[in-house]
């Protein structure tokens, strides 16, 4: 059982270096890179800059820039994603944050923030099972030993997929175009398997969440849907013209026609249909608890458990066999330990390395729900006293999952349409 200082705090003047150092320390042995490859992402930790980023967002133009992947300033992408993806802002503010933009643009964001709030309702009602083909196999294209990808389904010969690799692996965060590039590119053309390419994509991700990055790709590749996106130089023109005039492929581009992909045979997958999504308590279960057990759902100090009380001690832990297992990228580590350093200003914070319920077992604990299974699995067996309920943007109910449309038409009103 080991306890780790507390990470060095960016609002108490700490730098970036500083926090990487720690994470490298303490947690290097467990990331994806050498301990002295780790290296900050393009969105720093913490609850400040969630709030800065939360106060300059401005999504007009949001329906016409969304897809834009270069040039960057052009970008209509708010990168909020990775402060809602850890709880540091809750899907609700952001949500209300936008009723003052144009009809067009606060209706086409909105309508990405119910996709976010549909994979959470996906994941909480399937599982794991998300990591497992939903309607139908992907397609499989022949595998030729003259194809560009023959040896890497993200060929460096081509320059659309050479510069989002290294935007993934430099910033840890892309824009949603490029997301779906990666995986049509991985499973749609190349053939390989898409969770293996949802692996390596989530390993990297500020945002990554098995809700959405599966969710995400089974969209895309159409396993989850059967509908299949294909990735093809038509896209990159429209949204990265220049990536196609520097490319060394310009004049034999392996993707100038649209892939012949139809979707793969049904398979006998979960039920989708109408039932109940487990949602978490409604109301504040228990109380009197001790402590705070923070998760990585919920590190924001709006996290329900903690603004119950502002004195309330709280630790977290970096779940050791978990982290060892995924070999996560040290950026994404950082996040958490900026975000951690943070926090530890504001009340007092225990840091943690081990198994979950071996650190906390005993203790007097309060949490906010989380709608992921394995916070499902470690409550079971940590048994908190005081339960929170998850902020939902919609509460889930007996519904159907079957696709977003499906989704939307149980949640009528208002909210899911945007108004």
């Amino acid at each position: 059982m080991t306890r780790l200082p507390t990470p060095p705090s960016l609002a108490a003047g700490a730098e970036p270096a500083d926090v990487v150092r720690w994470v490298a320390e303490h947690l290097g042995d467990l990331a994806l890179e050498d301990p002295s490859d780790i290296a900050a992402g393009v969105a720093r930790g913490g609850q400040s800059a969630a709030d800065s980023a939360l106060a300059l967002l401005d999504v007009t133009g949001y329906a016409r820039d969304r897809s834009t992947v270069l040039p960057r300033a052009r970008r209509g992408a708010s990168r909020l994603s990775p402060y809602i993806r850890h709880g540091l802002l809750s899907l609700r503010e952001v949500w209300d944050a936008v009723a003052d933009a144009p009809a067009r643009d606060r209706g086409k964001y909105r309508d990405e923030l119910l996709w976010q709030e549909f994979a959470r309702h996906l994941y909480a009602r399937v599982g794991t099972t998300l990591g497992s083909t939903l309607v139908r196999e992907q397609p499989r294209p022949p595998r030729r030993p003259t194809d560009v990808w023959a040896d890497d389904p993200w060929p460096t010969e081509m320059r659309c997929m050479d510069e989002t690799v290294r935007e993934l692996h430099d910033d840890g965060w892309l824009v949603n175009q490029t997301r779906m590039w990666l995986a049509s590119q991985w499973a749609v053309r190349a053939g390989a398997d898409w969770r293996d390419g949802e692996d390596r994509m989530f390993s990297h991700l500020l945002d990554g969440s098995r809700a959405a990055n599966r969710l995400g790709w089974q969209w895309t590749v159409g396993t989850g849907g059967g509908k299949v996106y294909g990735f093809s130089r038509w896209q990159v023109r429209k949204r990265a013209p220049s990536l196609c005039r520097d490319c060394a492929l310009n004049a034999a581009c392996p993707v100038e026609d649209w892939p012949d992909a139809d979707a793969g045979p049904r398979v006998d997958g979960p039920d989708l249909g109408s039932g109940p999504v487990p949602a978490g308590p409604a109301e504040v279960d228990g109380g009197s608890a001790e402590q705070v057990w923070l998760t990585a759902e919920s590190l924001g100090e709006q996290d329900p458990a903690l603004a119950a009380d502002d004195a309330r001690p709280a630790v977290f832990v970096f779940d050791e066999p978990l982290l060892r297992r995924l070999r996560l990228s040290g950026k994404r580590l950082v996040f958490l330990a900026e975000t951690l350093g943070e926090l530890g200003d504001t009340r007092p914070l225990e840091v943690r390395r081990g198994a979950v319920t071996d650190e906390l077992a005993g203790r007097s604990l309060a949490v906010t729900h989380a709608p992921v299974p394995g916070f499902a699995r470690r409550a079971a067996t940590l048994a908190p006293v005081e339960v929170h309920p998850w902020p939902w943007l919609v509460r889930p109910s007996t519904e159907s999952v079957r696709s977003f449309s499906a989704w939307r038409r149980s949640h009528r009103g208002p909210l899911a349409s945007g108004a």
